[in-house]
């Protein structure tokens, strides 16, 4: 007789439904890679373009502009929308199924909607650019403009990660750093944050893709300084699919080594 009963039990096989569910997924992975890898192989004919786009002056500035943005957007996202996250997932308020609903709502809009909104509040007359104007700061047509409209497209991504993470953790564990004599910023920083950063860092990598990919309300907050997408499609609409699609090329090949740069410390964390 066996030491333990449950070895008698048979695991089901579920063959039909394993080959069913592979050949499902496997029509998006096919979907996405044969539109990729053809764009790679339409440009392979047309080379010179492609290393042309490469040392463009112009074409380095717009994706460095794409990148610097992002990364700001980001950085801002984190520092605002951490504290939230953790309010979110902590605390019971009037009011709360509210606030979640607005952090998500750039996530159900349409892109340009969005850009004609942020153009109503960052122009100079506008609530949020009428203030800075009177500084001497333009947030539209500038470098700042670019970030405001990327943080408000990505910041729905950090928030939710972080609070499913922040949700994760054993409020128990909270709870004995307290009585131990720890204060509530010292829990956070020693218990709380620690075992939610892989869902913090993942959803901080979400809002940088999809900041870096925005197009839309970028297009009609700030034209110039061009990001990328924005060169891209002035290329497209100026000069046809052979002008646009090297800096397409090289614009995601950069935000690929970039993106699993910043997916390696996950990556080996889970080894």
């Amino acid at each position: 007789m066996p030491s333990n009963p449950l070895n008698l039990i048979k695991k089901p096989k579920g063959g039909t439904l394993f080959l069913l569910f592979t050949a499902l997924g496997l029509v998006l992975v096919l979907f996405i890679t044969i539109t990729l890898l053809d764009m790679f192989y339409r440009q392979i004919e047309d080379l010179p373009r492609l290393f042309n786009a490469a040392r463009d002056p112009v074409v380095l500035t717009a994706i460095g502009v794409s990148i610097a943005a992002t990364t700001c957007s980001t950085l801002i996202a984190f520092t605002f929308g951490v504290p939230l996250a953790y309010l979110l997932a902590r605390k019971n308020f009037p009011g709360k199924s509210l606030v979640e609903g607005i952090i998500d709502i750039p996530m159900m809009i349409p892109h340009v909607v969005a850009g004609i909104a942020l153009y109503g509040v960052l122009m100079r007359s506008g609530v949020i650019g009428a203030p800075f104007d009177m500084l001497g700061v333009t947030l539209v047509d500038a470098f700042s403009g670019i970030v405001l409209a990327m943080l408000f497209m990505s910041l729905p991504y950090l928030v939710d990660t972080a609070r499913e993470g922040f949700r994760s953790v054993d409020e128990r564990l909270e709870n004995v750093s307290r009585s131990l004599g720890a204060s509530p910023w010292q829990t956070f920083r020693r218990v709380s944050f620690p075992l939610a950063f892989s869902s913090i860092y993942n959803g901080c990598i979400l809002a940088w893709a999809r900041g870096i990919s925005e197009f839309s309300a970028v297009l009609i907050v700030a034209y110039f300084p061009r990001s990328a997408p924005i060169l891209i499609y002035e290329r497209f609409t100026s000069y046809g699919l052979s002008s646009s699609r090297p800096i397409a090329i090289l614009f995601v090949v950069i935000c690929l080594v970039l993106f699993t740069l910043l997916r390696l410390p996950e990556w080996r964390r889970k080894r």
